[in-house]
């Protein structure tokens, strides 16, 4: 019930409004409520945070991409995480042309699957470098042949581990890679209306340019969605302890295999006299048989040494470190 007002109450009330000190309209306005626009087709299961920290993950995924890749292609790698955004699965699935290539994917613990599906001409570029060529793609498309998709599997097999590192910081997943389909509706994950996120990766091979979409269903991620924002995020990253990378290094470099060589001197021959050379000729050095030798590590001087045997096997002893790096 409307509250009412009492005689003296409205006499101030137009009091005020004649003096100007009360706006008719501004009190009309303050009446009307705010109204948000919602669709209940697609409901909002993701923020803008959750999205934000979708792109901080799939940019460390790009930077393994760019890093990891070049040493299989033997190309240079480039990988820019290009949009996010949030659709319902049925527009994602009716964007897709066919032949296409996506690769489903498990991340146990979580339950689903997501999908990374991978522009055309990236994966003619691959399987074209993969068995010797430039690494062009084609001017038309064609579907991909049994062995082109098994060599296919390896590369996504290796994008499809990757994922393992980026996503640690939200949750201990060992992500496997089930299968690579060249048609979209044989890759019906989930229901055509569920919610999913797509964030866009822009990958360059080469002079090859094409994008690969990362789709991840509100259903997959709802047990870790709490987990997606930043502040959680940023909170969860451990800093590292700089005497830990330095002891990795040194295992990978201990690891290292490199051209070692001892050089027991030079001479110059004629070109007759090297074709003429038979088995018991004698080939003058510039050295002495008591000179230490030069033993090169790669293309680098590093050591003066002294030849002899060992077990029955040539061998040098080493006499001085060379310090200074000289060709």
């Amino acid at each position: 019930m409307s509250e009412v007002l009492s005689q003296d109450e409205i006499d101030k009330l137009l009091s005020a409004l004649n003096s100007g000190e009360l706006d008719a309209e501004e009190i009309k306005n303050s009446d009307e409520r705010q109204v948000k626009v919602y669709d209940f087709a697609r409901p909002s299961k993701f923020s803008k945070e959750h999205l934000r920290t979708l792109e901080i993950i799939f940019e460390h995924f790009g930077r393994l991409l760019a890093t990891n890749l070049p040493g299989y292609l033997r190309k240079t790698v480039s990988v820019d995480v290009v949009n996010s955004e949030v659709v319902i699965y049925s527009e994602f699935s009716n964007a897709l042309s066919n032949p296409v290539l996506l690769g489903v994917v498990t991340m146990p613990p979580l339950k689903g699957n997501i999908i990374m599906e991978m522009a055309s001409n990236l994966g003619y570029a691959i399987i074209d470098r993969l068995l010797g060529g430039s690494g062009n793609t084609m001017d038309k498309a064609r579907d991909f042949s049994e062995i082109e998709l098994t060599i296919l599997e390896r590369i996504f097999t290796i994008c499809v581990n990757l994922l393992q590192e980026p996503w640690q910081n939200v949750v201990q997943t060992s992500p496997r890679l089930e299968r690579i389909e060249t048609n979209s509706q044989f890759a019906q994950i989930i229901s055509p209306s569920e919610t999913i996120a797509i964030v866009t990766l822009s990958i360059k091979i080469g002079e090859v340019e094409g994008l690969m979409n990362i789709c991840l269903p509100f259903v997959t991620l709802e047990p870790v969605m709490d987990k997606l924002n930043t502040k959680y995020w940023f909170s969860t990253l451990q800093d590292k302890d700089d005497q830990s990378y330095q002891d990795a290094i040194e295992s990978l470099i201990d690891r290292a295999q490199i051209p070692m060589k001892a050089v027991l001197g030079h001479s110059r021959i004629s070109v007759g006299d090297f074709v003429n050379l038979q088995l018991g000729d004698i080939i003058r050095l510039d050295r002495k048989v008591d000179d230490e030798l030069e033993v090169y590590v790669g293309n680098i001087k590093k050591f003066a040494a002294l030849p002899g045997y060992s077990e029955d096997k040539y061998a040098i002893r080493i006499t001085e470190v060379i310090k200074e790096e000289s060709e």
